[in-house]
């Protein structure tokens, strides 16, 4: 497919009637995984992309290391990937055709303003940025996120009211995708899928729904996040302190990929960047 042709796919992925599972790599070996295991497309996890390279989250890492890296990932595999690329690096507009030219086909914007801890962009200066990357016509679809529930931001009975006028607002600015991560209830889901003006995509943590549940309630789509690079990252850790306490290597062989099955993985393709 064509980069446009992968962003028509992944736009039409967000419109049912099959609920959008994306796994989200942080390095082309787990973005390979994901292809080969049959997702339709895949996202990337800022946080992972970040630890990956020793830095931790939060736009500490520089747009240049991160979208080398969604390059490297998005001329590895065949499906569309979208990248998560936090609050935009200081120009969300610059960052969108980054994105575009990295060869993803798809983005995160964050409303949290970077490093502040518990302040978002005031609505109107979002939504001006969302219509001027819309204004571009890049290959992108645009997945909008509101941290008022995430961050736990204003009294909790407001958070539901706030979370939808901000979405709709980035809805009708461009936003191809609504994203509330958060949100765990089944009343809150609900309301957000009847009151949202486009799909929403929910964030799977701890006290999650299952996927069939949330299926049924009508979410569009949903990310896991940092979840599998920090899975990873504390089998790495039951390895390190076996290895070091016992000298014993259990936790290691426990599943381990053949080397000749990771080698086929790269073999298959070229792997341009």
């Amino acid at each position: 497919m064509t980069q446009q042709q992968k962003a028509d796919r992944f736009r039409e992925l967000h419109a049912g009637p099959i609920i959008l599972l994306l796994p989200n790599a942080w390095d082309v070996a787990t973005a390979r995984i994901f292809e080969l295991a049959g997702f339709p497309a895949i996202a990337t996890t800022s946080a992972g992309i970040a630890a990956s390279l020793g830095y931790p989250d939060g736009e500490r890492i520089s747009r240049n290391e991160m979208l080398d890296v969604v390059a490297r990932i998005a001329s590895a595999v065949s499906i569309p990937v979208t990248a998560d690329v936090e609050a935009g690096y200081g120009d969300p507009v610059a960052t969108a055709k980054a994105v575009a030219a990295a060869g993803a086909v798809g983005m995160n914007l964050e409303d949290a303003i970077p490093k502040t801890g518990r302040r978002l962009m005031d609505l109107s200066a979002q939504t001006a940025i969302l219509r001027e990357i819309g204004g571009l016509n890049l290959p992108v679809v645009v997945n909008a996120r509101t941290d008022i529930f995430l961050a736990n931001l204003g009294e909790p009975e407001t958070r539901l009211a706030r979370t939808i006028e901000r979405l709709n607002a980035y809805h009708d600015a461009g936003a191809g995708c609504l994203f509330a991560p958060g949100v765990r209830e089944r009343a809150a889901i609900s309301a957000l899928v009847q009151s949202l003006r486009g799909p929403l995509n929910i964030l799977a943590t701890p006290g999650t729904r299952p996927v069939s549940e949330l299926q049924a309630l009508g979410v569009a789509r949903v990310s896991v996040g940092s979840g599998i690079t920090r899975a990873a990252l504390g089998l790495v850790r039951r390895i390190a302190n076996e290895l070091r306490e016992h000298g014993s290597y259990d936790a290691m062989l426990a599943g381990q990929l053949p080397y000749a099955e990771v080698n086929q993985m790269f073999t298959a393709r070229t792997i341009s960047r």
